[in-house]
């Protein structure tokens, strides 16, 4: 990645984990169908590769 440190990483981890979580407890509360549903879902999903690559990139 470009030259973050660790201690940034991390907290974009936490940031990322803290609105991941926060976006799934919305989520019941949208209608199936509608383009807030789908545009959330999208959202989470771009969240979670977010957070997966900053992981790896953490470990090596």
């Amino acid at each position: 990645m470009n030259n973050y440190t660790k201690e940034e990483l991390e907290e974009a981890l936490r940031a990322i984990s803290s609105t991941i979580n926060k976006c799934e407890k919305v989520l019941p509360k949208l209608k199936q169908g509608t383009s807030q549903h789908t545009l959330l879902i999208r959202r989470i999903k771009a969240l979670h590769i977010a957070s997966a690559l900053i992981a790896k990139e953490l470990e090596g």
